[in-house]
């Protein structure tokens, strides 16, 4: 049986590293990818907030203190219960889209056009997911001045075989999917500045092939009586 040395793993790591690295260079980097996802000193306000399932709003309507209701939740089906209507689905409206379609309902049972506001008092739906190579990968809520530094600092920093150089942010603009890569190893030195994170991003640290290969050929140095200086 043929033996498999530490020259054949160095190999089949460069040939995984290169083919890793040809799907990640045709993403925009530096100016292009902060001309896509501006850094915080450039903070946009993020798109107007849909409401999401989980949420807590408040309902008035004008002159109706019955009508008026200080929490109402919004269920996992994306529904809210109205007096008088009953149930109104207002996942993923605004809360100016949400009063309209209520006034609309309500404007049934009134002789004159009832005066609807719909605030979100709680919100649940703004999250960053951060994947990849973190210590604890997952969904964290997010606020306007959340970053990428930030969001790496949620899910627990990089692991030890993270490729820093090749840090994605998806983002959906104008319901078209967007990707941008980022060095985190320049952000964290400040010479590169640090993009804002939105709600319902995706954050996707990169795998290190050669770091993950590299360590396991020390690992396995006794093995392969490979002796190295550090």
């Amino acid at each position: 049986m043929q033996k498999t040395g530490p020259l054949f793993l160095l190999l089949v790591s460069t040939s995984l590293a290169a083919c890793s690295s040809q799907l990640y260079n045709a993403l925009p980097t530096r100016d292009a990818a902060y001309a896509i996802m501006p850094p915080i000193d450039r903070a946009v306000v993020p798109r107007q907030y849909q409401i999401a399932p989980g949420d807590i709003v408040s309902l008035s309507v004008f002159g109706e203190p019955d009508l008026t209701l200080e929490k109402l939740p919004v269920d996992d089906a994306g529904f809210i219960q109205v007096p008088l209507i009953g149930a109104v689905r207002v996942a993923s409206l605004t809360p100016a889209e949400a009063s309209t379609q209520i006034a609309a309902r309500l404007g049934a049972q009134f002789p004159r056009n009832p005066d609807v506001t719909l605030n979100v008092i709680e919100q649940t739906g703004q999250m960053v997911t951060v994947e990849g190579q973190v210590a604890k990968a997952g969904a964290y809520p997010v606020d306007g001045q959340t970053t990428l530094l930030g969001a790496i600092a949620l899910a627990q920093s990089p692991t030890r075989i993270a490729k820093l150089d090749e840090v994605v942010i998806f983002r959906t603009i104008n319901s078209q999917r967007m990707a941008a890569r980022f060095d985190l190893s320049r952000v964290r030195a400040g010479r590169d500045p640090d993009p804002q994170i939105l709600g319902g991003d995706v954050v996707v640290v990169g795998f290190s092939q050669a770091k993950s290969i590299y360590r396991d050929m020390l690992q396995a140095a006794p093995l392969f009586n490979v002796f190295t200086r550090l």
